[in-house]
C-alpha cells in the first residue's frame, strides 16, 4: 500500500511504490515505445545513463520499499519473486526469481515455502543461501534501518514486537530454513498475494558476515546482473558494473546489456527533457525513470516524428480522488455525497492535470487493469462534464433545495496532483450545481498531517492512492477496511468505514491464492463500496517519458509504468 505525492507530474522513487515503489500501465503508442525503439536486435555492452530527478536514496535493501521505483535497486537485489519484465498487462505478472516458483501455500494460505534455484551467487562468487533472505527480513525491522514496506510487522507470526537482529539475534520463528535451499514463512492470517509481496526488496539477501548496518548502501553485495562501484551522496550518484558472477541462465527476467550504468539524480527536469530531447553525445544514450513530459513539451514533440517516437507511455496502478468523511456534516447524508458525484466535470479536472494525454478520467476506484480486478462501472453516470440538474434533484432529496456550502481541502503545491488547479476545477463545476466551495489550501506538510489524522480529518479532501504491487489487496484494503483504521498515526480509510461484510469479503478474497479469481472478487467489491460514494474517483494519471535516440529495447510494464532499465540496450 502505497500513498504517493506525484507533484509536478513526477512518479518518484517507490518506495510505494512504486513503488513505489517508490514508483504505470501499458505502454509507448502500442507497446513500450514506438517501434523503432525496438527495431533490430539489441547489442550488448556500452554504458547507459540514467538522468534522474529524485535520488534513489536509502540503496539497502531492508530500508527500500519495492525494487519498483525506477527499477534501480532490481539490478542489484534479486528477490525470491520478482514482476514479469513485459510490456503491458504481461508485466503486471509475478515470476520466479531466486526461487524455481511464485511459492507453494498451505491450504489456507498462512504458510508460504519456497526453494532456491542452483548455483546462485553474490558478486564475490559465495553462494546465496535462505539464510542470507531470512537475515535481510529481520534486518527491515531494525529501527537503524526503517522506511521498508511495512506488511512483514503485520503478516508474520509474532513479529509485531520484533526489533531486528541488532538486538534480537535469535531472529524471527515465524520464517524457518531448515536448509540453504528452503525458505518457510509462517503468517497470522491467510495472504494469497504473498508471492506478489515477495518481490520486495527485503526478500533480497544479505550476508550477514558482510552486513555494516546503516553503511551497507554504500557498497551492497549484489545478487543481481549489477554490483555497485561508487554511490555518493546518498543516492545522487550511482555508478554499476557488470555483475560476473551473475548468470542470465537463472535469470530469466533481466536482460542486462549494457556494461556500465551510470545514474545521475538530482537534476532539473527541464533540463532532463531538453538532454533527452537534444540527444548529445552521451544523452543519446540516456533515459529518465521519474520525469515526466508537461501538455506544453508534449505539444511541441507532437509535431516532431522523430521525437514523438522516443515518447514512453506508463500507466501505474494509481487513483486520485475526491475524499469523504461521512462523519462530518453535510456528508454523513450520501444524497449529499451522490449530488457531488453528479456534479463533478471530469473533463475540467482532467484538463487542470494536463489534458487526455497525462491523464484517463475514472469512475472506478480501482485502476483500469485486469491485475487489480477492474470491473467497468459508474454508479452515477452524468458523463465526462457532470450532471448539475441531477446533482440538483438530489440535493433537494437531501434537504437543500437552495444548495449548500462546503470546504475542500487541498494541497497548496501548483502542479500536484492534489493541487488548486484540480480544487478550482472541482469549484466551478459544483457552483453549477447550487454548491459552493470555499477552498482550503495547507502547505504540503500540514495537508498531509490533517487528511490523514482522525481527529483533524475534514469533510472532502483531495486524495491519491497508488499499489505497492498489482492486485486489489493493497488497493482496497488500507481505504476500506475498517480494521485498518488509525487512530493515533497516518490513518488512509478517510470514510472510517467499517463495515463487517466488506471486512469479511476482503478476509475471504485474501485466502485466495489464484490471483485470477482474486482479481474478479475484489471488482465485485469496488463496485459495491462504490455504490456508497465513499469517495469520487476523478483521474488515473498517465506518465510520458523521453528516451535517448539510440536507446533500443524499451519495456514498460503496467506494474510500474516506469521504462525497465534492465531491459534497455544502448547502440
Amino acid at each position: 500500500m502505497r500513498h504517493l505525492s506525484l507533484s509536478s507530474r513526477q512518479l518518484g522513487v517507490i518506495a510505494i511504490g512504486l513503488a513505489l515503489a517508490g514508483g504505470t500501465v501499458a505502454c509507448g503508442p502500442k507497446n513500450g515505445a514506438d517501434a523503432k525503439a525496438n527495431d533490430g536486435a539489441p547489442h550488448k555492452g556500452g554504458t547507459l545513463y540514467v538522468l534522474n530527478n529524485q535520488p534513489q536514496t536509502n540503496f539497502d535493501p531492508a530500508r527500500l520499499y519495492t525494487t519498483g521505483g525506477g527499477n534501480i535497486p532490481g539490478l542489484i537485489y534479486r528477490t525470491l519473486t520478482t514482476r514479469t519484465r513485459a510490456n503491458g498487462a504481461a508485466g503486471n505478472k509475478v515470476a520466479p526469481d531466486l526461487a524455481t516458483d511464485t511459492g507453494e501455500p498451505s491450504k489456507n494460505a498462512t504458510v508460504w515455502t519456497y526453494h532456491l534455484k542452483d548455483g546462485l551467487k553474490y558478486q564475490d562468487g559465495t553462494a546465496i543461501t535462505t539464510a542470507d533472505i531470512k537475515y535481510d527480513i529481520e534486518r527491515s525491522f531494525a529501527p537503524e534501518l526503517s522506511g521498508g514496506a511495512p506488511y512483514l510487522r503485520d503478516w508474520l507470526v509474532g513479529a509485531a514486537d520484533y526489533q531486528g537482529p541488532y538486538k534480537d539475534p535469535k531472529g524471527l520463528s515465524a520464517i524457518e530454513t531448515p536448509d540453504a535451499k528452503t525458505i518457510v514463512f509462517h503468517l497470522n492470517k491467510p495472504e494469497g498475494d504473498f508471492p506478489l509481496l515477495a518481490t520486495q526488496t527485503s526478500f533480497a539477501p544479505v550476508p550477514k558476515a558482510k552486513d555494516t548496518g546503516a553503511k551497507y548502501a554504500d557498497h551492497p553485495v549484489s545478487s543481481g546482473p549489477y554490483e555497485v562501484v561508487s554511490n555518493e551522496n546518498n543516492g545522487e550518484h550511482l555508478v554499476l558494473k557488470r555483475n560476473p558472477e551473475w548468470s542470465a541462465a537463472s535469470d530469466s527476467q533481466r536482460k542486462a546489456y549494457p556494461d556500465t550504468i551510470d545514474v545521475q539524480s538530482g537534476l532539473d527536469q527541464a533540463v532532463i527533457n531538453q538532454r533527452l530531447s537534444a540527444g548529445v553525445g552521451k544523452d543519446a544514450d540516456a533515459v529518465t525513470t521519474d520525469t515526466n513530459l508537461g501538455p506544453a513539451e508534449l505539444a511541441k514533440i507532437s509535431g516532431d516524428k522523430s521525437l514523438a517516437s522516443r515518447v514512453g507511455t506508463g500507466h501505474f496502478g494509481y487513483t486520485d480522488y475526491l475524499a469523504f468523511n461521512p462523519k462530518v456534516k453535510p456528508f454523513d447524508n450520501i444524497k449529499v455525497r451522490e449530488a457531488i458525484a453528479y456534479a463533478i466535470n471530469r473533463t475540467t479536472v482532467v484538463n487542470a492535470q494536463g489534458g487526455s494525454s497525462l491523464n484517463d478520467p475514472a469512475t472506478t476506484f480501482l485502476p483500469t487493469q485486469a491485475a487489480f480486478g477492474y470491473t467497468p462501472y459508474d454508479p452515477f453516470p452524468a458523463g465526462t462534464t457532470g450532471d448539475p440538474a441531477k446533482a440538483k434533484e438530489l440535493l433537494k432529496e437531501a434537504g437543500y433545495p437552495h444548495g449548500l456550502t462546503i470546504s475542500l481541502t487541498h494541497d497548496t503545491d501548483k502542479g500536484g496532483e492534489q493541487g488548486p488547479e484540480v480544487a478550482t476545477a472541482i469549484q466551478e463545476a459544483l457552483k453549477l450545481a447550487g454548491i459552493t466551495v470555499k477552498l482550503d489550501g495547507e502547505e504540503h506538510n500540514a495537508y498531509e498531517d490533517k487528511v490523514h489524522t482522525v481527529k483533524s480529518e475534514p469533510g472532502a479532501f483531495l486524495a491519491g492512492w497508488g499499489a505497492d504491487w498489482p492486485s486489489g489487496g493493497p488497493f482496497l484494503g488500507p481505504i476500506f477496511d475498517g480494521r485498518q483504521i488509525v487512530t493515533d498515526g497516518a490513518n488512509f480509510n478517510n470514510a472510517q468505514l467499517n463495515d463487517p461484510a466488506v471486512n469479511s469479503e476482503i478476509d475471504a478474497i485474501n485466502k485466495i491464492t489464484d490471483l485470477k479469481t482474486a482479481a474478479a472478487r475484489w471488482g465485485a467489491l469496488d463496485k459495491k463500496i462504490g455504490a456508497q460514494a465513499l469517495t469520487v474517483p476523478l483521474y488515473h494519471p498517465v506518465y510520458k517519458r523521453l528516451f535517448g535516440k539510440d536507446i533500443k529495447n524499451v519495456v514498460i510494464s503496467d506494474w510500474t509504468g516506469v521504462l525497465d532499465v534492465a531491459q534497455v540496450a544502448v547502440k
